[in-house]
């Protein structure tokens, strides 16, 4: 069976050959091919070979194209900060809405006049045409209201929620209209899917009416559009408590990531009961722990094993840390997870 038929099996809740595998290589990929953040973060041809290479080198089941959070809000003027050895972030300093004014100043964009956007859609077009003959290519976008809250920042976006919630609402939708053609134009490179990441919704954010308010109608917007360009919906969501239950009815995922158990269940062995015959489930894997300064590598083995103990039988399950893997932890752990997909995950 090869990447494409397991991953596929995957999403039509079927037991494949094995689990398919992915720890969410992204930035880290860099020092597979020796460069900087910096570098690997702007230059799509780097980028791609840095993501192609990790493929290779880990044999992995399929590639997500996750740069990091910072590649929307920079088409809004956002001001980004390059550490040496953590992904992009905006400078906190010096935020591009600065009080809930600025907020209307916030529209619909040609999404190419965004550099970092071009540049992602650069990387996902290069790794379609080199890759996406032998395992999938799921482009990832941040939704609207993580993407404003970026050129915010979250603490202040929340209160502004409460003071004019209407002015956030505005400034989400007109970033949404502008990720509908972003979306559609990733979609027309042949990928599979596109991954949203709705970190808001989650209990460790807002409560789910408020996100259902400020972000449910516009990512349920998004994920027709998705589909009406022939691509599958996926969520990546590695808030606490996360609302399965209002995602699923918002977008229709085929498939959500996730780091901890939905809001309505109590564990991982739950979460399958409950929803693993309504979306696929990729996880659960703690980022962290593929550093030795947070465990061992008997514990790294033992959580994996876990996520496949409690989700994987009757398919509809791929093993992946429920985050990014750490920039800066070794890779061997993720060599590890994946031979442990190759052979504990075998059905």
């Amino acid at each position: 069976m090869n990447k494409i038929e397991r991953v596929v099996a995957c999403l039509q809740h079927q037991e494949a050959d094995r689990v398919p595998v992915y720890p969410i290589l992204s930035g880290v990929t860099r020092n597979l091919i020796g460069v900087d953040y910096e570098k690997w973060g702007n230059d799509a041809r780097v980028c791609a070979d840095a993501l192609v290479k990790a493929a290779d080198e880990f044999d992995l089941d399929c590639i997500v194209s996750l740069v990091d959070l910072s590649v929307e809000c920079e088409a809004w003027g956002a001001n980004l900060v390059y550490p040496e050895n953590e992904a992009a972030h905006p400078d906190y300093k010096n935020p591009r809405i600065k009080d809930l004014e600025d907020y209307a100043s916030i529209k619909k964009i040609n999404w190419r006049s965004g550099r970092r956007m071009q540049m992602h859609y650069d990387v996902c077009k290069i790794l379609v045409e080199e890759k996406g003959h032998e395992l999938p290519i799921i482009p990832f976008v941040f939704g609207p209201l993580g993407t404003l809250s970026m050129l915010r920042n979250q603490q202040d976006l929340y209160l502004d929620i409460y003071d004019d919630k209407d002015a956030v609402l505005a400034a989400a939708r007109e970033i949404n209209e502008t990720l509908k053609e972003y979306c559609t134009d990733l979609a027309k490179l042949g990928v599979p899917a596109i991954m949203l990441d709705t970190l808001f919704s989650s209990g460790s954010i807002m409560s789910k009416d408020m996100w259902l308010e400020m972000e449910g109608v516009l990512v349920a917007e998004l994920a027709d559009v998705i589909r009406a360009n022939n691509a599958m919906v996926m969520v990546h969501n590695c808030g606490e408590r996360i609302y399965f239950d209002a995602q699923i009815k918002t977008m229709k995922p085929v498939a959500i990531s996730f780091l901890y158990p939905p809001d309505d269940c109590s564990s991982f062995e739950e979460t399958k009961q409950k929803y693993g015959d309504q979306v696929a489930l990729i996880g659960c894997v703690t980022p962290s722990s593929a550093s030795p300064d947070y465990a061992s590598d008997e514990q790294w083995e033992k959580e994996c094993k876990k996520g496949i103990d409690a989700m994987a039988k009757g398919g509809g399950f791929m093993l992946a840390t429920g985050c990014e893997y750490p920039a800066n932890a070794p890779l061997d752990r993720a060599r590890k997870m994946v031979e442990i997909a190759k052979t504990y995950g075998r059905y």
